[in-house]
């Protein structure tokens, strides 16, 4: 039987902790239509920690960011004001324009 991808879910760019990380390491994932292994691979990690990020286990930072930078995604560091500033930009970008 042929394994199904996982459909990409709305998340917010903002992680504060490893779940929501590991929801968006695997949405970003599905976007890119890579099944774990193959994802796994291309990042130079094995599945089965591609699989703990995904379920927000704790993983080594830089096997973090090997994940995260082959799957085109970036870390970028605010402080908590400046980071609801950014999500309500992009809340704004994305929100139906009113005609």
């Amino acid at each position: 039987m042929a394994r199904r991808l996982p459909l990409p879910t709305e998340t917010t760019p903002r992680v504060t902790n490893l779940q929501e990380l590991g929801e968006l390491v695997r949405s970003a994932r599905a976007r890119a239509q890579l099944r774990i292994d193959d994802a796994a691979a291309v990042s130079g990690v094995s599945s089965d920690l591609l699989s703990r990020l995904e379920h927000g286990r704790p993983v080594t930072s830089d096997k973090l960011l090997a994940v995260l930078s082959s799957l085109g995604l970036a870390v970028l560091m605010v402080d908590h004001v400046r980071a609801s500033q950014i999500e309500m930009l992009l809340a704004s970008k994305h929100a139906p324009e009113n005609r």
